[in-house]
């Protein structure tokens, strides 16, 4: 599974943004995505993830209400809509894929991923 983030890019605060990740494959489906994002000097983090059917999701708490996450089967791919964007979310944004439709907030849990989306907000 080859992964391909993208519609990151420098933010002013208050404003939105929404990142995408193309899948390759005819079995995208089956796969739960996630969202992680790494920021300078820090370790990677747990943003958001979906069922393979879109029916469930779960975020961290440091982004419920201002992150949604959501995806398109028939386009095998996942976006990630960020509003209200912080400072604090500057960071290289992850996509990744895990072999099962289920989720999970560890990133062990993901089997492929993506080069990342960078994501910059000026305050």
């Amino acid at each position: 599974v080859q992964l391909q983030a993208c519609g990151g890019g420098l933010v002013q605060a208050g404003t939105s943004l929404r990142l995408s990740c193309a899948a390759s494959g005819r079995t995208f489906s089956s796969y739960g995505m996630g969202w992680f994002r790494q920021a300078p000097g820090k370790e990677r983090e747990f943003v958001a993830a979906i069922t393979g059917s879109g029916r469930s999701t779960i975020y961290a708490d440091s982004v419920k209400g201002r992150f949604t996450i959501s995806r398109d089967n028939a386009k095998n791919t996942v976006y990630l809509q960020i509003d209200s964007l912080k400072p604090e979310d500057t960071a290289v944004y992850h996509c990744a894929a895990r072999l099962q439709p289920t989720v999970v907030m560890s990133n062990r849990g993901y089997d492929f991923w993506g080069q990342g989306t960078q994501v910059t907000v000026s305050s």
